[in-house]
């Protein structure tokens, strides 16, 4: 027999919600066959089996939230269960051959005695050598809990494998076994004794029982806080901001969009940006680093994650080697993985791994922020709202187009000369966009 584990479908997954099955007990199924949907923080991805066999047994249901990675969700019996077969069958056969040799047949004898007997002294669970004993991983965890000895119980299971409910029928070998069982509980007492001082309930601080609605927190908003915290915590952030001027920006896209319009390509001022940054972390490459306690890596391409408002949260899609692609390439590929992530269809490679990332509120009339570092990225830039300013030019006081940028970098990996460099780069890109077309 063999369970199916609830997968780490990325590196940084801890838990996750089984969302839909595709199989139901008594089904067969084959090694690459598409079993479930699993609902990540940021993604729903299908699992496929990696055994053969038959589906026994659904051991978590589907809609299920918080599932534990490498948590038993499924158990596949028949092909799964071949490997242990032969050595009963060679004992077995023997037995009607055995005349010029009773010895084996006398061995075999005993065996049967006590599984009639099983209910007083049950007979071992152990493989044909005598040694291993088998059963599944929630009989072993039920039976540590309970305090039962395994080898003094026999399994129901397919090949004398010891599986749950022989457990449920089992005593406990005596009083100190089940208070040995239980001996690991101390242990945890620590840590749960610090979750107090982790934080205080909205009582503890002041506000009144019954004054306020509680949404649980799902997992993308769980994962969201707990990286931002780590991330503001541990990063030492330093932000530097510019105000540039982006009038022949506006026009440039105004010209870009009109020779693309057959296309049905439409290029927004924030896929400009990402252009303009990654071609900007190319001349400084300072900026596109990452931080570890081994050395600095200094990343070879501008993978630019954009980050993307979601329900619960955010998510951050890549645009890959985006110094190497082309404004109607980045604005396509920026569209299709937005709506994507809006509806929890991005794969993993997708989200995981930028170099630098991009965090645009202009939409939202922000005019200036300063964003969280997504770790290990070692920088990311906050882009503000698009305001009519009045600003004086060759003497005289003319109403012109103005934006914010402020970059939030690691210290650890940069510091304020190198992210003014940069910053330099971008306004000289974003303020004569022309260049974007040159480099």
């Amino acid at each position: 027999m063999t369970d199916i584990l609830m997968p780490a479908l990325s590196p940084t997954m801890e838990e996750g919600t089984l969302a839909k099955w595709h199989v139901k007990v008594g089904d067969n199924v084959k090694s690459g066959d598409v079993i479930a949907e699993i609902e990540t923080d940021k993604a729903t991805m299908e699992v496929e089996a990696v055994d053969e066999g038959v589906v026994e047994d659904i051991l978590v249901a589907e809609g299920t939230e918080g599932v534990k990675v490498n948590t038993p969700i499924a158990r596949l019996g028949g092909d799964g269960d071949s490997a242990p077969a032969p050595a009963p069958k060679a004992e077995a056969a023997p037995a009607p051959k055995a005349e010029p040799a009773p010895a084996p047949a006398k061995a075999e004898a005993p065996k049967p005695a006590p599984a009639s007997a099983a209910a007083s002294s049950p007979a071992p669970a152990k493989a044909a050598d005598g040694n291993r004993i088998f059963a599944s991983p929630l009989a072993r965890r039920l039976a540590e809990q309970k305090g039962v000895d395994l080898s003094a119980v026999q399994g129901s299971g397919p090949h004398g494998r010891i599986v749950k409910a022989d457990i449920d029928k089992a005593q406990p070998a005596s009083p100190q076994a089940a208070s040995q069982a239980k001996a690991p509980a101390p242990s945890a007492a620590p840590a749960a004794a610090a979750a107090p001082r982790e934080h205080k309930t909205l009582e503890q601080m002041g506000i009144a029982p019954g004054s306020y609605d509680l949404i649980p927190l799902d997992g993308m908003r769980k994962t969201v806080a707990r990286r931002m915290t780590d991330s503001f915590r541990d990063v030492p952030h330093f932000p530097l901001t510019i105000d540039i001027e982006i009038d022949e920006l506006l026009a440039a896209r105004t010209k870009i969009n009109g020779l693309l319009e057959k296309s049905g390509v439409k290029v927004s001022v924030n896929d400009i940006v990402m252009k303009a940054a990654a071609t900007a972390l190319m001349k400084v490459p300072e900026a596109n680093a990452s931080y570890s306690p081994e050395g600095i890596a200094m990343h070879h391409h501008a993978d630019i994650a954009m980050a993307v408002a979601v329900p619960g949260g955010l998510i951050t899609p890549i645009i890959r080697a985006a110094e190497t692609k082309g404004l109607a390439q980045i604005a396509t590929e920026a569209k299709d993985l937005a709506e994507r992530a809006r509806n929890k269809k991005l794969k993993p490679e997708e989200f995981q791994g930028g170099t630098f990332t991009i965090s645009n509120l202009g939409m939202f009339d922000v005019e200036e922020f300063i964003a969280v570092i997504n770790p290990p990225q070692a920088a990311i830039l906050a882009v503000g709202s698009i305001r009519q300013l009045p600003v004086v030019a060759d003497g005289a006081v003319v109403v012109g187009q103005r934006m914010k940028l402020t970059l939030s970098a690691d210290h650890r990996v940069t510091d304020g000369a190198e992210a003014a460099r940069f910053l330099g780069a971008v306004r000289r890109l974003l303020e004569n966009p022309m260049r974007l077309l040159l480099s």
